[in-house]
C-alpha cells in the first residue's frame, strides 16, 4: 500500500517531476569525506545518491516508489554513473549490519514500530567509524502535515533518531538549519533539523 501511494504521487507529477538538487547538508558534511561504501534511504529521484556517484562513493539507494527509481536510474545514466537502486523499506532491504561507510536519510519516513524494525536498522547499517546523516524539516505544523495525508506522529523524529544515538557514538545536532530554497506545496519547509553522527566503534 505504502509503494503504490508513493507511486500515485510521482506518476501524478508525469513530466514535471523536477530534476532536484542535492541537499546542500550532504554536500558540506560528505564534501569532506573520503568517498566508500553509501546506504541512501528514501532516495526519491535520486538526486543524493547521484551526487555521491558521482564523487567516488559507491552507492546503494532505497526507495519504496518504482516510479521514483525508474526516474532516479534515467537521471544516473544521464550522469554517467552507477547506482545500486533497490525497491524497497529499509526494514525489508538487503542491507549488511555494519556495511556502509555513510548512511544518509533526508526527510525520512520511517514509521515508528513496536519491534523497532526501523531504528534497528538505520544504525545497524553504519559500519565502525562511518557517518549517519539524518536531516528532517523543522518545525512541521502537524495539523498541516495531517491535511496531507501524512500525521507525524506515526514515523520516526529528529528527537527519536537522537535518542538513539547515545553511547558508541559521537554526535553533533544542527537545529534550524536555514534552507537556500523551501520546500513542501506552499514553501512552508524553511529550515532543517540535522543530525550527523559518526560511530566510534
Amino acid at each position: 500500500m505504502l509503494a503504490d501511494e508513493w507511486d500515485e504521487r510521482y506518476t501524478s507529477l508525469a513530466d514535471r517531476i523536477p530534476d532536484v538538487e542535492p541537499n546542500a547538508v550532504l554536500i558540506t558534511e560528505a564534501g569532506a569525506l573520503r568517498p566508500g561504501r553509501a546506504l541512501d534511504i528514501g532516495c526519491g529521484v535520486g538526486a543524493e545518491a547521484i551526487w555521491l556517484a558521482t564523487h567516488g562513493w559507491n552507492v546503494m539507494a532505497l526507495d519504496v516508489s518504482r516510479v521514483a527509481l525508474e526516474h532516479a536510474a534515467h537521471r544516473a545514466r544521464q550522469a554517467g554513473v552507477d547506482v545500486q537502486w533497490v525497491q524497497a523499506r529499509l526494514e525489508d532491504a538487503p542491507v549488511a549490519a555494519c556495511g556502509f561507510d555513510l548512511v544518509t536519510a533526508f526527510y525520512p519516513a520511517l514509521r515508528h514500530s513496536d519491534a523497532r524494525e526501523g531504528q534497528q536498522a538505520l544504525v545497524s547499517a553504519v559500519a565502525a567509524h562511518g557517518i549517519l546523516l539524518v536531516v528532517h524539516h523543522a518545525d512541521v505544523d502537524a495539523e498541516r502535515a495531517k491535511a496531507h495525508g501524512f500525521d507525524p506522529a506515526d514515523y520516526l523524529s529528529h528527537d527519536d533518531i537522537v535518542e538513539l544515538l547515545s553511547d558508541g557514538w559521537d554526535v553533533r545536532i544542527h537545529r534550524r538549519r536555514p534552507r537556500e530554497v523551501p520546500a513542501g506545496p506552499e514553501g512552508q519547509h524553511t529550515h532543517d533539523d540535522v543530525v550527523v553522527a559518526r560511530r566510534q566503534r
